[in-house]
């Protein structure tokens, strides 16, 4: 079974920002696959589905982002989820905003939901989709950054990059990861509006 997490955090204020990626692709895959949302008050979302003859769990992390670890850990102990089946969507300030990676392993680079994930599971080789959200302009500070909405010209990407992404998390299971990478890590789908500013 893949085990397909992505990161956020729960509450109407936090939705519709660029820290909440994670979830939004998830919102789109269900939606295009027809999955039907389960919580567990404080704990997660959960989805389960078929594809490609690939079973499948969305999870949506209700810890907030710094304890999503708890949470992916409990699912891989309990359901014996391989390391290789674990796939983690987040946001991602090194990438241009619009831009969509799959990799596997790597550091945290200062993403604290995967930093957490690293640390509860002991795993550091999944898989990942890189959803960029860019740098923010001039002073502003990263985390107050991640933790606003986005930009007009972001809003105007934001359909693209979300349909992107949840296809790049698809293939991945039903291709394999390197096919995966091979058709959704090029370059030119990267897109690169400007920022002006948190609140559009």
């Amino acid at each position: 079974m893949w085990l397909i997490v992505g990161l956020g955090n729960p509450g109407s204020r936090y939705r519709l920002t660029r820290h909440n990626l994670g979830f939004l692709v998830l919102d789109v895959l269900a939606d295009r696959h027809r999955i039907a949302w389960k919580e567990r008050r404080g704990f997660a979302v959960i989805g389960r589905g078929t594809l490609g003859g690939q079973d499948f769990m969305l999870v949506k992390p209700q810890t907030f982002m710094n304890n999503s670890g708890d949470v992916v850990s409990s699912l891989v102990r309990k359901g014996r989820v391989a390391e290789e089946c674990l796939l983690v969507v987040h946001d991602d300030l090194d990438l241009p905003f619009g831009a969509a990676k799959i990799k596997r392993g790597g550091g945290p680079g200062g993403h604290k939901g995967i930093a957490s994930i690293q640390g509860a599971t002991g795993m550091e080789g999944f898989l990942r989709v890189k959803l960029g959200i860019g740098r923010p302009v001039g002073s502003q500070n990263p985390e107050e950054y991640v933790l606003s909405p986005f930009s007009r010209e972001q809003q105007e990407v934001l359909p693209h990059l979300l349909e992107r992404s949840s296809e790049a998390v698809a293939s991945t299971m039903v291709e394999g990861a390197a096919r995966a990478m091979n058709r959704f890590n090029k370059r030119e789908d990267a897109r690169s509006p400007g920022d002006d500013g948190p609140g559009g």
